[in-house]
């Protein structure tokens, strides 16, 4: 069993230390450039899809919190508020607030509907230390946050189209659901009274879930304050379950905030306002990265794609070389020289690295390299740049394959 707490420090992904604290990892450089992937990959899918991003600062006053009725249902998950100026302000607990106030600052017309806004931004929760672990409980998060405003008749089709982003992103990133959950309110004080919108959005959602053709199972107590959702859960290697996606439909925070658009009947009209995260917080989905592949990434993900081994320091200039030639090409690579051991220690110290390029004499005198896949397999010497070319493909098309011998 994987756990990616213990991998993660060992292939140098992240750790943490005490005098930064408790539940606020660091990533170190391999960490940082799986993630830096994973975003480039969110940041493309959302341009694709028709997002437009923002930028949103993680204070907010204390007001702010109050209006979206965080401070009422969600206080206790809340970092206590800073005197500053003679006001109070917070560390944001979700970006939802900071998007409703961004959408209400400009007029919006029907026409403009619907309107896609996404983030991938830090918040802040203020978990008990008993409950914090590596980067599945933390208290500084990095969400691939969204919100889409659109009328009442667009909201099954943006579910829809944001379980499908969900389906593409895992296909590229190895994951398979373990099931979805359409989370509804349970008893007591921690939802919002108003039946009438509950019922509405649980239609909504499941109307969605419905005409995507997904089995679901429905979970009281698993919903948020202002509303129901669906939840991804993905399974680790134990078989415990989490959420990692969410797809929302809320009635609230749109009447608290006052939102409004411009209708074809040139009346003021209410927006519903759908959440959507693709693969919830960066630090959740690393996570559950490490663990399912054991550190083996697809391709896209590795923090290193291409280790070069020249067999001898006669190799060296020649594997530097081509090391450059996979900066060109945007792929990360990585010597491994003479001067880290043997050539079959060096072998195994690459393990999880999709592509070996051994370099002997033969392949430094007439320009090829003899790669060596990470599954075993050992396609014939290429030359340099077709060798290239081909990972460069399957990099770009974020494929889960290691090698395509149709590509060229």
């Amino acid at each position: 069993m994987h756990d990616h707490r213990r991998l993660g420090r060992e292939l140098g992904l992240f750790d943490t230390a005490p005098l930064i604290g408790a539940g606020l990892p660091y990533w170190l450089p391999d960490g940082a450039a799986v993630r830096h992937a994973l975003e480039e990959y969110l940041h493309a899918a959302e341009r694709r899809a028709g997002y437009r991003h923002v930028y949103s600062p993680v204070l907010g006053k204390r007001e702010l919190y109050e209006l979206s009725g965080h401070w009422s249902h969600y206080s206790d998950d809340m970092f206590p508020p800073m005197e500053l100026g003679g006001e109070q302000v917070v560390l944001r607990p979700s970006l939802c607030p900071h998007h409703a106030v961004i959408y209400r600052s400009r007029a919006h017309s029907y026409r403009e509907l619907p309107l896609r806004m996404a983030e991938l931004g830090g918040m802040y929760r203020s978990e008990p230390s008993g409950v914090l672990g590596g980067l599945t409980r933390v208290r500084a998060i990095h969400l691939n946050d969204a919100h889409v405003f659109c009328t009442l008749d667009q909201v099954a089709d943006e579910v829809r189209a944001a379980l499908e982003m969900i389906r593409r992103a895992y296909e590229a990133l190895g994951l398979t659901p373990a099931r979805y959950r359409l989370s509804l309110p349970g008893t007591g004080g921690k939802y919002v009274a108003d039946p009438e919108k509950w019922q509405r959005s649980t239609a909504l959602l499941a109307e969605a879930l419905d005409r995507s053709g997904l089995a679901y199972e429905a979970a009281e107590g698993e919903a948020a304050f202002y509303g129901p959702k669906i939840d991804v859960q993905v399974a680790d290697s134990a078989g415990r379950e989490s959420t990692l996606s969410t797809v929302q439909v809320d009635l609230h925070q749109p009447e608290r905030f006052d939102l409004r658009y411009t209708g074809a009947d040139g009346a003021r009209h209410r927006p519903v306002m759908v959440h959507r995260s693709i693969v919830g917080s960066v630090e959740r989905a690393v996570a559950h990265l490490v663990e399912r592949h054991g550190g083996a990434f697809p391709v896209w993900l590795a923090p290193t794609q291409v280790a070069v081994l020249p067999v001898s320091d006669a190799q060296v200039p020649q594997a530097a070389a081509l090391a450059r030639r996979c900066d060109e090409r945007g792929l990360r690579a990585d010597v491994v020289g003479p001067e880290r051991g043997s050539l079959g220690a060096r072998v195994r110290e690459a393990r999880l690295v999709p592509y070996q390029a051994v370099i002997g004499a033969r392949e430094a005198a007439d320009g090829h390299v003899a790669l060596r896949l990470r599954d075993g397999r050992r396609p014939a010497p290429l030359p340099a740049d077709d060798a290239l070319a081909r990972v460069s493909a399957l990099v770009a098309a974020h494929s889960p394959r290691l090698w395509d011998d149709d590509a060229l």
